[in-house]
């Protein structure tokens, strides 16, 4: 007898995704996503939120607690310090696109009452996620993407992607097919964890403000 495998099992949302319908399509599509085995333990899909004719496109990690509670992305503290700094930097949050690299919260869990703790994604996941994120970059169609860390790096660049190398830099690469300018920095999560908290924000501020100057 043969088994039969479940279709989170192949690790792609290609099959979720599709070919028309721009956002609203796309956001429908990706609620039913059972494209990796992330679904099942997430309360809800969290796809990008924002401008879809957004001139700069955030991609973040992964949705955290709050963003899995309510469904939409960047709503936690993470979130509010990172529109802070986008307005701070001179980039109003309102016209931005925010989404994450994996449309789903991963975490650990001790008790089913204790605290969800975030877990990172692992590559094959981000992978399987990538199609998603294709399809957003492909009608936002955005002149600049800010990369929010390491593993949103990773998604986008490969796993050879070192945020502590290139932040604040822009770069000039081909994603999904597409030419893109992306200004990588921190995500802003780790500013928050930081022992030396200002610090960290002036320097995520100090990227975002390279990003600013090249939408100028």
């Amino acid at each position: 007898m043969v088994a039969i495998k479940a279709p989170e099992d192949a690790y792609t949302a290609e099959p979720f995704v599709p070919d028309r319908g721009g956002l609203p399509a796309l956001r429908r599509a990706a609620a039913e996503c059972r494209g990796c085995p992330l679904h099942r333990d997430a309360t809800q899909t969290v796809f990008g939120a924002g401008n879809k004719d957004a001139r700069v496109m955030l991609v973040g990690e992964q949705p955290g607690d709050q963003e899995d509670r309510q469904g939409k992305p960047f709503v936690g503290p993470a979130g509010r310090l990172l529109d802070r700094a986008l307005e701070e930097a001179g980039i109003d949050p309102s016209e931005a696109y925010v989404t994450n690299a994996v449309k789903h919260f991963k975490f650990t869990q001790a008790e089913p009452r204790k605290r969800r703790i975030h877990k990172a994604p692992s590559l094959r996941e981000m992978t399987a996620c990538g199609p998603w994120l294709a399809a957003e970059l492909a009608v936002v169609e955005p002149e600049l993407i800010v990369v929010l860390g390491a593993t949103a790096g990773k998604a986008l660049l490969g796993s050879s992607f070192r945020v502590t190398q290139v932040r604040g830099t822009v770069l000039q690469e081909e994603i999904h097919g597409r030419p893109e300018r992306l200004v990588p920095t921190v995500h802003p999560s780790s500013v928050l964890r930081a022992d030396d908290r200002e610090a960290a924000y002036r320097g995520l501020l100090s990227d975002l403000k390279v990003a600013a100057q090249v939408l100028a």
